[in-house]
C-alpha cells in the first residue's frame, strides 16, 4: 500500500477501512476498553511454565497497573525440540491467575481444534504472526463472539494484514484488535524491525484498534521500554509486553522479557508520553472484577 496514493485502499474491502466506522472501533474486554482514548497494557510471561511462575507475574503486573494478563499455553516454536507450552493445563493456570487479580486473559490459539477448550479460560484469542494467513483459523474465529488479537505476519505488508482482519469481520466478528510485532528485514542487531510507521498508517486507514508488541519486535530487554514509549507517541492504543520474574530461567524468550521492576518503571513513564499526545493510561483492570464474555 502506497500511503500517498488515493487508490491505495482500492483492493481492500470496506469493512476494515475507517470509512466503514469513522469514529473507530472500541473493543470491550471485561472492564477494559481497547480503542478508546485510554491506553491499555497487556503483560505477562511468554509462556505459562507453572502455577507459581504465572501467579508471581500476574501479581506483579496487576500491582503495577496492567490491564490484561497475557501468557502462552500453546507455543508455536521454530524448533520442534523447544518448549511447546503446557497446553490445556496451562489454560487453567492462566485463567485462575487472571481471575484472582481481576485481569482479563490473552492467549494464542494455533488451530481450530483448540477453540472449544480455550473459550472457557481466555478473554482475547490471539492469532500469532505465523498464523496471520491461516485462513481456516481466521474463518473459524470470525464466527466466535470473542475479541481476537491479530498479529501482523513477520513478512506481511499492511495490505495483507488488513485483508487478514477482513476475514474476521466478514465472518461477523467485529471485535478485532490489530498488533504490530515487528517485521523481518536485513537487520540482524534486533530480532525484528519495529514498523511504527505502519501503526500510524493503519490508524488512519482502519477503524480497528492497534496494539504494539515491543518484546517480539526487538528481542532485547533493554530496547522494550524505549520502543514501548515510542509506540505510545506514535498513536498505538496499547502494548503487549512480556514479563518474567526470572528471565534468565525462562523456558521461552527470556532475553526479551522485562523483570517486574522494569515493567513497573514502564508503567510509571507511560503517562507523561501519553499526556503529550492527548491521551491517558486506562484505569487498572484490577479495580473491577474481570467479566468473561459468553459466546452464543
Amino acid at each position: 500500500m502506497r500511503p500517498t496514493s488515493p487508490a491505495a485502499d482500492a483492493s481492500i474491502p470496506a469493512r476494515v477501512l475507517r470509512s466503514a466506522r469513522p469514529s473507530g472501533t472500541r473493543v470491550a474486554v471485561g472492564p477494559v476498553e481497547i480503542g478508546g482514548s485510554a491506553f491499555v497494557v497487556a503483560a505477562g510471561p511468554c509462556a505459562v511454565e507453572s502455577a507459581a511462575q504465572t501467579e508471581e507475574v500476574a501479581e506483579a503486573v496487576a500491582a503495577a497497573g496492567a490491564h490484561l494478563l497475557r501468557g502462552g499455553v500453546f507455543k508455536p516454536r521454530t524448533s520442534p525440540y523447544a518448549f511447546q507450552g503446557l497446553g490445556e493445563p496451562g489454560l487453567s493456570i492462566l485463567g485462575r491467575s487472571g481471575g484472582r487479580h481481576g485481569l482479563p486473559v490473552v492467549a494464542e490459539v494455533l488451530e481450530t481444534s483448540q477453540l472449544a477448550s480455550m473459550i472457557d479460560h481466555v478473554d482475547v484469542l490471539q492469532v500469532g504472526a505465523r498464523n496471520m494467513q491461516n485462513f481456516a483459523l481466521l474463518r473459524a474465529l470470525g464466527k466466535v463472539r470473542r475479541p481476537v488479537l491479530l498479529k501482523r505476519g513477520f513478512a506481511a505488508t499492511v495490505e495483507e494484514w488488513l485483508l487478514a482482519a477482513e476475514y474476521l469481520l466478514d465472518g461477523g466478528n467485529t471485535q478485532v484488535i490489530l498488533c504490530e510485532r515487528g517485521i523481518r528485514t536485513f537487520e540482524t542487531a534486533t530480532r525484528n524491525t519495529l514498523d511504527l510507521a505502519s501503526v500510524a498508517l493503519v490508524k488512519q486507514r482502519s477503524h480497528l484498534p492497534v496494539l504494539v508488541d515491543p518484546s517480539h519486535a526487538t528481542g532485547l530487554r533493554e530496547l522494550v521500554i524505549p520502543m514501548a514509549l515510542a509506540s505510545a507517541a506514535a498513536g498505538a492504543d496499547g502494548l503487549l509486553v512480556e514479563v518474567h520474574a526470572k528471565p534468565e530461567e525462562a523456558l521461552c524468550d527470556g532475553r526479551q522479557a522485562l523483570t517486574p521492576e522494569l515493567f513497573a518503571e514502564l508503567m510509571q513513564r507511560l503517562p507523561a508520553v501519553l499526556q503529550s499526545v492527548g491521551r491517558s493510561l486506562h484505569p487498572p483492570a484490577s479495580s473491577a472484577p474481570a467479566v468473561r464474555a459468553i459466546s452464543p
